[in-house]
């Protein structure tokens, strides 16, 4: 034993060993690169499949026919009229006078949300079809906001609502209470009526529910604001901050919709979609990105952070299908929800949709970015090493050089001064307060300065942390690896935490830190001036701009979406960029230049 032990120290101390950390950091971010890349593959994805038996989609039949088509042909007619004078008010009396004449319950609630210096009002009005078999113990939910997604009048969407509560209404087999949610739009008003349903409301600016259900088990969103026949249908699942619903009801919906229907499902916006790998690997992408994104893309995101499962139906195309077959997913639906006797658990909540029957679980994706946040860690604890160190040619001036075997490493172990280091990160991640309040408290129309400002500020701060400040303290060489291993260290712990959340969003933030690892590791000047100019072109700032440039986004817009996804949906996508990406990539640029 005391041999192995010595055997395992005089290894610590090889030359050759000491020299593997970056190269096996390199290679934890290729084969993490490469991992994600092999996911669309046969061998690591699989068919989806139903875990809760009680569902039992598409296994009852449903009544919901043509008879209906003429009420709701007189619901779209009178909601057009007054849709078409833009006056919210009214068009809430008529929901309100309709479900009332149903016999439902109805209330309705106003808010007020500020965000970028605008104000987003508006009033919900909902109803509750009380269960004859339940005991308002539990509920589902159907939204149908008044303007879809892109703005348009939700025709179909609403009438469509309120002529399957005057449907719901007439049958006695409801176990659950079912709530028909009528927002004015598709962000603001589900987001205020989730959280005044489970009391986590602001009163100041979010009115009451003067109406309330059981607990939430599920809910659909229907956006359809196309009148003519379509011929697929969309299902969005991606929830605020990458929240994803229970595969199961995506599955659910999309059983029922293609095997009961007929109608074809798809996701990410992938209509055409052949299975092959490239369409494959596009969708993956695409799910990443709206997930990394972190914002609400459509009303049923408002339900992730409670836990409550939720899709919103999209009809897509020209097609054969009517809203008569979409009622009929709708119902059926409904009814493999009422069948639940327990919350939605069984099947996953963290996975990656590549077409719409197949899925990669958690387990299988997760570790292409645990090895991208283990790069991190390899190189802290390889620079930490190496500044407790001193150069061999140094002692050997000193007259201090002891005497060592071939196979051991030419340095003594040093006492390591940590307080200049821990002072500059522990700066550095404070200063990153500065553009998450600059950010999100600045009206929309000076947003675009304010950033132009700040992505001025972020460049400069580390030529006048390198040149100007730091010359007073006189930082030594060991100085700059601790700083840079303890920015590391943190940047690897926290994409570590991260992927566990929102595995999308800490993969691109990894994939875009990597080469924080490499640079700086040689003083070679041409060397240094390459790593400095290659962090300035991967800056947060510098990425932002070229991504909205590529897009054809509006910088402007984004900055204010931005804004409002703080305030209305909790977004943190801000938190990690500037205080995860920002001072990681700040520090490295010093210890660079430095």
């Amino acid at each position: 034993m005391s041999r192995l032990l010595a055997t395992a120290l005089s290894l610590r101390r090889d030359p050759r060993v000491q020299k593997l950390p970056p190269y096996l950091s390199f290679l934890c971010v290729l084969v993490g690169l490469v991992w994600l890349l092999l996911l669309p593959l046969d061998d690591y994805a699989r068919k989806t499949y139903i875990s809760e038996n009680a569902l039992l989609p598409g296994q009852v039949h449903t009544y919901f026919s043509g008879s209906e088509s003429h009420v709701l042909r007189a619901y779209r007619s009178e909601l057009d009229v007054l849709a078409s004078e833009e006056d919210p008010t009214r068009v809430n009396d008529k929901i309100e006078e309709i479900l009332k004449g149903l016999g439902v319950k109805v209330g309705r609630q106003s808010y007020t949300y500020n965000a970028a210096g605008r104000a987003h009002s508006g009033e919900n009005v909902y109803g509750i079809l009380q269960a004859p078999r339940g005991d308002a113990t539990e509920a589902i939910v159907l939204v149908a906001a008044i303007r879809s997604l892109n703005g348009q009048v939700n025709r179909n969407g609403v009438a469509l609502a309120l002529t399957l509560a005057r449907y719901f209404k007439r049958w006695s087999l409801w176990s659950k209470d079912i709530i028909m949610v009528f927002p004015p739009d598709s962000e603001t008003g589900t987001q205020a009526w989730v959280d005044a349903y489970h009391d986590a409301h602001d009163p100041r600016y979010v009115a009451p529910l003067p109406l309330k259900s059981g607990a939430l088990q599920g809910a659909l969103a229907l956006d359809y604001p196309e009148v003519d026949r379509f011929s697929a249908l969309q299902i969005i699942y991606d929830g605020v901050n990458g929240q994803l619903p229970n595969l199961d009801l995506v599955n659910s919906v999309g059983n029922i919709a293609s095997g009961q229907m007929g109608i074809t499902g798809f996701i990410q916006g992938m209509r055409h979609h052949k299975g092959t790998y490239k369409h494959r690997l596009t969708t993956i992408f695409r799910g990443m990105v709206k997930q990394s994104l972190g914002n609400s893309w459509g009303p049923h995101s408002s339900f992730m952070p409670y836990h409550v499962d939720a899709v919103t139906l999209q009809p897509y195309g020209k097609g054969f299908h009517d809203e008569m077959a979409m009622g009929r997913v709708i119902e059926g639906s409904f009814r493999s929800l009422n069948n639940l006797l327990e919350h939605l658990h069984q099947s996953f909540f963290f996975y990656l949709l590549m077409q719409r029957d197949r899925f990669v679980s958690i387990g299988t994706y997760l570790p292409s970015v645990m090895l991208l946040a283990a790069n991190f860690s390899i190189m802290a604890i390889y620079l930490w090493v190496q500044s407790g160190q001193v150069d061999a040619d140094a002692q050997k001036k000193a007259g201090k050089q002891p005497k060592a075997s071939a196979t051991e490493i030419a340095a003594v172990t040093v006492e390591r001064s940590l307080v200049l280091p821990v002072a500059i990160v522990a700066v550095c991640h404070a200063l990153s307060a500065v553009p998450l309040y600059v950010l999100n408290n600045t009206t929309a129309q000076l947003l675009p300065t304010a950033f132009a400002a700040l992505a001025a500020m972020s460049t400069a701060a580390p030529f006048v942390l390198s040149y100007a400040v730091l010359p007073v303290y006189k930082p030594t060489q060991q100085q700059i690896l601790l700083m840079k291993s303890l920015s590391l260290l943190l940047l690897g712990m926290a994409l570590s935490t991260l992927a566990t959340l929102n595995f999308s969003l800490a993969f691109v933030i990894g994939v875009l830190t990597a080469p924080l690892s490499f640079v700086g590791l040689s003083r070679n000047e041409p060397l240094r001036w390459a790593s400095a100019t290659l962090l300035t072109l991967l800056a947060p700032a510098t990425v932002i701009y070229s991504v909205v440039a590529g897009v054809g986004l509006d910088m402007g817009h984004l900055l204010e979406q931005a804004s409002f996804g703080w305030t209305v949906w909790g977004m943190y996508t801000p938190i990690v960029v500037w205080t995860i990406w920002w001072p990681a990539w700040t520090i490295s640029m010093v210890s660079v230049l430095c």
